[in-house]
């Protein structure tokens, strides 16, 4: 059975096809747009109608290209910014009939477990214990604690995003140090009331939590989220972008995407490791899962 999953983010649009495999699942095909939906908004979080049918667009063309790579089953979900769109109808309709594709909007309990399904049963070695998901997106961040087993026992939607923070900070390229330090000051009060309870492992997931891959590896402890930070705020994002291999959009959110991070490893009392899986993944085995 292969699967496909087209996730309507706040800054990326992101198609994911895969198929059951020993460890979890294999990829077949993966694409990514930066629509930059957020920056388009109306001051009440309406999203325009250039902006949907430029949305449109991407998904009608995601889901030609999960059909050619063979998708079975194909579903389409969106987070954050689009559950806070007055006209998400809308958008769904328009969706609709572009793609003829339901549009499943997640709420934030439900993206919190499918985060942490995705992560969880896509670590190797499998996971013991308790384990936390940290899901940073553009508008919001879940977090999930729980075990692979018994699944989600505690979730948070915390209303703190990388788009969020940046888009509402930061007006200089590269950042100034005042910018730098409203950002970890807005993240900061987003996480003050956060409690998790503690957890053995903690797996960050999300596009740019992907990223910081190549700025310090596969962990996110305070010494490489302060080497990471200096990366990305080295010059402009057009320059760091192209020494690390990065698109210039992803380099202009890291920034809040590491302010987020750095609450979140905070409040967990724990480095946060970086997992392949999240969102799209535990969509797609919920999925298999139905069917077996």
């Amino acid at each position: 059975m292969v699967c496909g999953c087209i996730d309507i983010g706040t800054n990326t649009t992101r198609l994911l096809v895969a198929e059951p495999a020993r460890d979890g699942l294999r990829e077949v095909l993966a694409l990514r747009v930066f629509t930059r939906v957020r920056r388009a908004l109306a001051p009440d979080g309406t999203i325009p109608p250039p902006a949907v049918r430029a949305l449109a667009d991407v998904v009608a063309a995601q889901a030609r290209a999960a059909r050619e790579a063979g998708a079975d089953r194909l579903e389409l979900v969106a987070t954050a910014l689009v559950r806070d769109a007055p006209n998400r109808a809308e958008l769904a309709a328009e969706l609709r009939r572009r793609t003829g594709l339901a549009l499943r909007v997640l709420p934030a309990d439900e993206e919190a477990r499918l985060a942490f399904l995705g992560a969880t049963r896509t670590w190797a070695p499998r996971p013991a214990g308790s384990v936390a998901v940290v899901d940073l997106g553009g508008g919001s961040t879940e977090l999930a604690v729980g075990t692979v087993d018994g699944g989600v026992a505690w979730l948070r939607s915390v209303p703190v995003g990388s788009a969020r923070l940046v888009d509402e900070h930061v007006r200089g390229d590269p950042p100034a140090a005042a910018e730098l330090a409203a950002l970890r000051a807005g993240a900061a009060a987003a996480f003050a009331a956060v409690r998790p309870p503690p957890a053995g492992l903690a797996l960050a997931v999300g596009g740019s939590a992907t990223s910081m891959r190549r700025l310090c590896g596969a962990t996110l402890d305070a010494p490489g989220l302060a080497a990471a930070l200096a990366a990305v705020t080295a010059g402009p994002c057009a320059e760091v972008a192209a020494r690390h291999g990065l698109d210039p959009e992803r380099v202009r959110l890291l920034p809040g995407a590491l302010a987020v991070l750095e609450q979140a490893a905070r409040v967990l009392a724990t480095p946060l490791a970086l997992s392949r899986g999240g969102l799209r993944e535990g969509i797609i085995l919920s999925a298999i899962d139905r069917e077996q």
